[in-house]
């Protein structure tokens, strides 16, 4: 349900619009999983705002309540933040190409505010190269 305040009858609505969503994303659930479809499951997740439309969308595991902690700032100052905090470990210690693929894809998803698919089509590979002198770069292909 939304986070906002709003008069009761306000809030009896949208639980009606979320129960009927819900009553309807369990028929498109059902049909899906009949196989007649090229797609055996709903495509798209229902969610309740941007940070947790990013975490269904790319990761990581509990960066929905990271971004709601930051929403005072704008969400360029927020990638860079969060990218951060992914490659040093704050949302779990991963390999370091992984880590920089990881924050890549959920800065770009918070960018766009998750309604594209740059994060997941736009970048096929990550990979952490090394210059002649020993510095490394991080090369987006």
């Amino acid at each position: 349900m939304l986070r906002v305040k709003m008069p009761p009858h306000y809030v009896d609505y949208f639980q009606e619009l979320e129960d009927k969503l819900n009553q309807l994303y369990q028929v498109a659930t059902e049909a899906r999983a009949k196989g007649l479809d090229p797609a055996t499951v709903v495509e798209v997740a229902i969610t309740s705002d941007i940070a947790e439309r990013i975490e269904k969308l790319i990761g990581p595991q509990g960066i929905t309540e990271r971004m709601r902690e930051l929403e005072s700032l704008d969400r360029r100052e927020m990638s860079f933040k969060i990218a951060r905090e992914i490659v040093l470990g704050r949302f779990g210690v991963m390999e370091r190409e992984k880590a920089a693929d990881q924050a890549v894809r959920t800065a770009l998803a918070i960018l766009t505010e998750g309604v594209t698919i740059a994060p997941i089509e736009g970048i096929p590979e990550i990979k952490i190269k090394s210059n002649p002198d020993g510095s490394q770069y991080l090369a987006l292909y």
